[in-house]
């Protein structure tokens, strides 16, 4: 499924108007949509006798409101509805949904909102159709009063709180950043149209939206399925994806019966130093459980006997010189390793690597080396204190080879980027699609609704929003998920998808078992083979 920015949506609704879908009808298709999809959730939800309130903003969202209010009254629903702004007569919508006998006030004509309050307080379901994506400031005034209002009708109702649908999404919510008005009420369901925008999976409006369902348009019926070749070409035009397991399954390497460990390719893990001893062994062990071949660690000597307790399948490349961290003369022997890997290995560089002056030296002798195509590397993830040692080179994107796969969260991200947290997290797709295209790299921008990008604006989400992960060495585990998968032969978007989509999925099946906290980093790597399993076998 794709997600769309707001821009992007306005062009594919043009697209299809020209091509015979009218605005008109793309509404009658939206509003009815919608009241299909309430009507079955009422079902669900067995609400006695429901009384819905439908808010009508001034524009296309309050088009949609007024259908749906409409297709509602059809169904027999006790229907009204508030409108923020007075209607035209001549509005077609408006005449129709009064035809149906819907009862409607609007908040001009009435003194200190004292309807409003009647008719909330009399509703078990609200439909917010107030703003829709054009919302560009603040909320102020009367909107702000009625959506005060809502919340608190929510928070303090004395029986079951009325049911709250938003319509493309809460009313205060950035379609495109996932910013989000203080006013701005939670609902229980957003029914979005044709695609998913941007802002649904950003925090904060990803936490206000409740369950997300999408409802067609028509679009996929007028003929346009390719939009981004029919658009008009001064748009930016970005291509995302919300990763599921069909979109894993296609992509995950095939297994062959009379495979052998060569079959699966090799994974090395470059890490570890005194004070971050287990990091190395979950990424190997991540790496393994996600199907590579073999795995091999590259640690400092002290660390060996303790990493080999916890992942004996893992083999040692040998680094003499070193105690407890990484010293440049272990470059050499890593090298050489790699040198005698037919077909190459991919590289994990940096779980628990620490941040020491002779590490970093090591670190920049490396990629030295592997730009300079001394050694072929068959992929390259680039993780924790890595990041942070690039993040102090000067034009660190050209001393790493081509396509690499960064792993930030976003302390990370913004070191690498110069600017700040808030300011990564204030857009995480924009940024990540922006730097990915400007670094030449994979940008794997960590955090709930993990950001997958890649060059030319490609990109993927995952639907995951899991709080038992925010834990230590969960990032360790996703570098070794995707350098196990590009051991295995796939590109390096493809491996951080897959192995994004993996890792969360492990959590979210630890999750349902045990809840939003007490999670261990090694809990994800035993339940990587059942998410696969599931993925992966046909019913």
């Amino acid at each position: 499924m794709e997600i769309l920015s707001v821009a992007e949506m306005r062009e594919v609704e043009r697209l299809a108007d020209a091509r015979g879908l009218s605005y008109a009808q793309m509404m009658q298709n939206a509003g009815r949509g919608a009241a299909a999809i309430i009507r079955q959730r009422l079902n669900v939800l067995q609400i006695p006798r429901p009384r819905a309130l439908i808010l009508v903003g001034p524009g296309n969202n309050g088009g949609d409101g007024l259908v749906c209010a409409t297709a509602l009254a059809e169904a027999g629903l006790t229907v009204q509805c508030y409108l923020l702004k007075p209607r035209s007569d001549d509005d077609a919508v408006y005449a129709t949904a009064r035809a149906q006998g819907i009862f409607m006030a609007d908040a001009q004509n009435d003194m200190r909102l004292r309807v409003f309050h009647q008719m909330l307080a009399h509703a078990n379901v609200i439909v917010d159709a107030l703003l829709g994506t054009g919302v560009s400031r603040p909320i102020e005034g009367t909107l702000r009063d009625i959506l005060r209002a809502v919340s608190v009708r929510r928070r303090e109702a004395a029986t079951a709180r009325p049911f709250l649908v938003a319509l493309d999404g809460p009313t205060g919510m950035n379609y495109d950043t996932g910013a989000l008005d203080p006013v701005t009420p939670f609902a229980d369901l957003t029914i979005t149209f044709h695609a998913p925008k941007r802002g649904h999976y950003c925090f904060p409006a990803a936490g206000a939206r409740g369950e997300l369902v999408v409802a067609p348009i028509g679009v996929a019926e007028a003929g346009i399925g390719d939009w981004r070749s029919l658009a008009d070409s001064a748009m930016p035009i970005s291509h995302i994806q919300l990763a599921d397991e069909a979109l894993v399954r296609d992509l995950l390497p095939a297994r062959r019966a009379d495979a052998n460990k060569g079959t699966f390719g090799r994974a090395l893990v470059i890490g570890g130093c005194g004070d971050y001893v287990g990091a190395p062994g979950l990424a190997a062990r991540a790496a393994y459980r996600v199907g590579a071949g073999l795995v091999a660690l590259a640690v400092p000597e002290a660390l060996k006997p303790s990493l080999a307790a916890v992942c004996s399948e893992a083999i040692f490349v040998s680094l003499p010189g070193t105690s407890d961290r990484h010293t440049p003369a272990g470059a050499s022997r890593i090298n050489a390793w790699l040198a005698g890997i037919k077909g190459g290995a991919a590289v994990a560089l940096g779980p628990g690597i620490g941040q020491a002056g002779e590490t970093a030296e090591f670190v920049a002798g490396l990629l030295e080396a592997w730009v300079a195509r001394q050694v072929e590397l068959k992929g390259l993830v680039c993780d924790a204190d890595a990041l942070n040692v690039l993040a102090q080179m000067p034009n660190w994107p050209a001393r790493l080879p081509r396509m690499t796969v960064l792993t930030p969260h976003a302390g990370e991200m913004a070191r690498l980027a110069g600017m700040t947290i808030d300011d990564v997290q204030a857009d995480r797709i924009g940024h990540a699609l922006q730097c990915a295209d400007a670094w030449g790299h994979v940008v794997v921008l960590k955090g709930a609704h993990t950001v997958i990008a890649a060059p030319e604006r490609r990109g993927a989400v995952l639907p995951f929003a899991n709080p038992a992960m925010a834990t230590a060495g969960t990032g360790d585990v996703l570098a070794g998920c995707i350098a196990g998968l590009m051991a295995q032969g796939l590109a390096p978007f493809e491996a951080a998808v897959c192995g994004a989509y993996l890792h969360g999925a492990a959590g979210e099946h630890w999750r349902g078992a045990h809840g939003d906290a007490g999670m261990l980093a090694g809990d994800l790597t035993t339940l990587l083979p059942d998410v696969l399993r599931r993925i992966t076998v046909r019913d």
